[in-house]
C-alpha cells in the first residue's frame, strides 16, 4: 500500500519541473537586466572586502558571505557583473523552491504559475534578490529548508531531515537570523500534529549536523567575546528602536504590494484549509517569527524568507477556489495578483538606465503624491531616487579623488602616507576600486574594517575621507600641522554627496593616542 501510495506521489508531481523553470529564467532574466546598473552599493563593497580578509567570523556578518566573495572574485573578477552572479543564482533556486513547495502542497500549473509570477513582481522581492548581501541567500536557507520539510513530511524519507540539518547549519553560517526561523519551526511543531516529527532519532542527527557546520563560527563568537551580542545591541540602539511595530506591520503588508493578497490567502489556507492540515505549523511558524520581530523592532526585510510557502499556499488554495480550467479566468487572476506591481517594479529593481529611472520617478510622484514616501532618504528630505539606489552612486568617484591626492605626492611621501575613511562605505570603495591606482590599504574604525585596522595611525601625511564634509576634520585641527580640503564627491544622486577629502599634515602623537583609545573601544565589543 505505502509503494503505492510513493508510485502516486511521484508522478503526481513530476511532470512540473519544466513549467516551474520557465519562471526561473524569467526571474534570472530580470536580475540580468538590472546586474549592471549603476554601481556597488555600500553595503555589497563591505562583503567583498571580507574575501580579503578571510576568517570564521566578522562583527557583523557570518563568514559564508566572505566565502562567496573570495570565490566570486576568483572566479568570475571584481565587476558589478562579476559579484551579482551568485544572487542571480540564488533567487533563481528561490523561484525553484516556491514552485516545488506549490507542488508538494498540490498544486498545479494555475497554482505554480500564480505563487511564482507574485513572488518574483513582488517589490520585496525584486529589491532584496540582486545585490551581493546576506539577505537574499539568508532567504535561500529559509525556502529551502521548508521545502525539506514538507518533503519528509509527504514522503518520511529521513534523507530530508539529514540534508535539513545541514541546511539550517549554512543558513547560521549566513545570517544569524535562521537561528530565529529555526526556533520558530521547532515550537510551532510542537504545538501542532506534527509534533511527533521531532521524537524522530533522525531529528538529532540533523541537529547535530547543523551543529557541526556552526561550530567554527561559535568558537569564534567566544573567542571574540561574541561580538554578535554587541552588535545586536549596537543594532537596537542606534536603528531598530527608531522601528515602531506598528511600522514594521504596515511594511510587511506594503512590502510586496498587491501580491499582499497572494500571501494572506495562503496564510489563511495553512491556518484553515483541511487541505493542507498536515502543514499547519508552518502558518504558526510565521505568527510566531512575525510576532517575534514585532516585539524586537525587526527590520522589514528581516521577515521575507517565510514569504515563499505563503505564496505557495496562496496559488494552491485560490487554484482551489477557482476550480476551473477556464485560461482566460486564470490569465485574469494572475494579472491582479501581478500587473499592479509593475508599475512601481523599476523602483525595486534598476531595470531601466539612470536617466529613465529618475523619470520614471518623477513621473511617479507627479501622478500619485503620496508615493513620495520611497524617496525619502535619512535626511527626511525628498530626493529624485530611493536612498538604496544612492547608496550605489559615487564611489568610483570619491576613490579617484583620493586616488588623485595619493598621485600628487612624492614617491618618499607615500611611503609615510596613511588613508583613513570614516565609514564602510567609503572604505569599501577605496578597498575595492583602489586596486587599480595601487592605493595602499584604507583604515577604518567602522563595521568589519575595525577586525583588521593597524594599531596606529602614525602616517607623516594621511589621506582623509570626512563622512560629515570637514566637520570632523575640525575636531581633529589641533593635533595637526596643517591640512587642506583636496576635493569631495560632486554627484548629486549619491548618499555621498558632499564627503569631503583631506590632507592631513604632520599629525601630532596626539592624534594617534585618540586613534588608539577608539580602536580599543572596537576591539573590545
Amino acid at each position: 500500500m505505502q509503494t503505492r501510495l510513493n508510485t502516486w506521489y511521484e508522478n503526481r508531481r513530476r511532470p512540473y519541473a519544466g513549467f516551474i523553470l520557465i519562471f526561473v529564467v524569467l526571474k534570472v532574466s530580470l536580475n540580468l537586466l538590472a546586474i549592471s546598473r549603476f554601481g556597488f552599493q555600500r553595503d555589497e563593497l563591505l562583503h567583498l572586502a571580507l574575501a580579503d580578509h578571510m576568517g570564521w567570523g566578522y562583527k557583523d556578518v557570518p563568514p559564508f558571505i566572505a566565502l562567496l566573495a573570495k570565490i566570486s572574485t576568483v572566479v568570475f573578477g571584481n565587476s558589478i557583473f562579476a559579484a551579482r552572479i551568485f544572487p542571480t543564482i540564488c533567487s533563481g533556486f528561490i523561484i525553484w523552491l516556491t514552485g516545488l513547495i506549490t507542488v508538494e502542497f498540490g498544486g498545479k500549473k494555475f497554482a505554480i504559475a500564480l505563487a511564482c509570477l507574485a513572488l518574483i513582481f513582488s517589490p520585496a522581492f525584486a529589491a532584496s534578490g540582486y545585490l551581493f548581501e546576506p539577505v537574499v541567500f539568508d532567504q535561500l536557507w529559509w525556502v529551502l529548508a521548508v521545502w525539506l520539510l514538507i518533503k519528509y513530511i509527504n514522503t518520511s524519507s529521513a534523507k530530508y531531515l539529514y540534508i535539513l540539518g545541514a541546511v539550517v547549519g549554512i543558513g547560521l553560517l549566513t545570517k544569524y537570523t535562521m537561528a530565529f526561523f529555526t526556533g520558530a519551526l521547532i515550537i510551532a511543531l510542537i504545538i501542532s500534529k506534527q509534533r511527533k516529527l521531532l521524537l524522530s532519532w533522525h531529528i538529532i542527527i540533523a541537529a547535530s549536523i547543523a551543529l557541526l557546520i556552526f561550530l567554527p563560527n561559535l568558537i569564534w563568537q567566544f573567542q571574540y567575546h561574541l561580538p554578535v551580542i554587541t552588535h545586536m545591541k549596537t543594532l537596537q540602539q542606534q536603528q531598530l528602536q527608531l522601528i515602531k511595530p506598528s511600522d514594521f506591520i504596515l511594511q510587511q503588508l506594503v512590502d510586496n504590494g498587491v501580491a499582499l493578497f497572494a500571501w494572506l490567502t495562503g496564510f489563511m489556507f495553512l491556518l484553515f484549509s483541511p487541505g493542507l492540515q498536515r502543514f499547519r505549523f508552518l502558518a504558526f511558524a510565521f505568527i510566531l517569527i512575525f510576532a517575534f520581530y514585532v516585539v524586537m523592532n525587526g527590520k522589514n526585510y528581516y521577515l521575507f524568507g517565510a514569504y515563499p510557502m505563503l505564496f505557495a499556499a496562496g496559488g494552491y488554495g485560490i487554484e482551489s477556489w477557482l476550480k476551473t480550467r477556464a485560461y482566460a479566468l486564470q490569465a485574469v487572476v494572475i494579472a491582479l495578483f501581478t500587473l499592479p506591481n509593475l508599475l512601481i517594479f523599476p523602483i525595486a529593481l534598476p531595470v531601466l538606465p539612470l536617466d529613465q529611472t529618475i523619470a520614471f520617478f518623477k513621473a511617479r510622484q507627479k501622478q500619485f503624491p503620496f508615493f513620495n514616501f520611497v524617496a525619502v532618504w535619512d535626511d527626511q528630505k525628498i530626493h529624485p531616487i530611493t536612498q538604496n539606489y544612492g547608496d550605489m552612486l559615487g564611489w568610483d568617484e570619491l576613490t579617484a579623488k583620493v586616488a588623485k591626492v595619493w598621485q600628487s605626492l612624492t614617491p618618499d611621501q607615500q611611503k609615510h602616507t596613511q588613508l583613513y575613511a570614516d565609514n564602510y562605505g567609503e572604505a569599501g570603495a577605496i578597498n575595492h576600486f583602489g586596486k587599480q591606482y595601487n592605493l595602499p590599504a584604507v583604515i577604518c574604525l567602522n563595521s568589519n574594517f575595525a577586525l583588521w585596522a593597524p594599531d596606529n595611525l602614525d602616517g607623516q601625511y594621511i589621506i582623509y575621507v570626512d563622512e560629515q564634509g570637514g566637520k570632523n576634520v575640525e575636531k581633529l585641527q589641533l593635533n595637526l600641522e596643517s591640512y587642506r580640503k583636496t576635493d569631495s564627491v560632486e554627484n548629486p544622486l549619491s548618499v555621498e554627496k558632499g564627503t569631503a577629502i583631506f590632507l592631513l599634515v604632520h599629525p601630532k602623537p596626539a592624534l594617534n593616542e585618540q586613534y588608539q583609545k577608539a580602536l580599543a573601544v572596537q576591539r573590545s565589543k
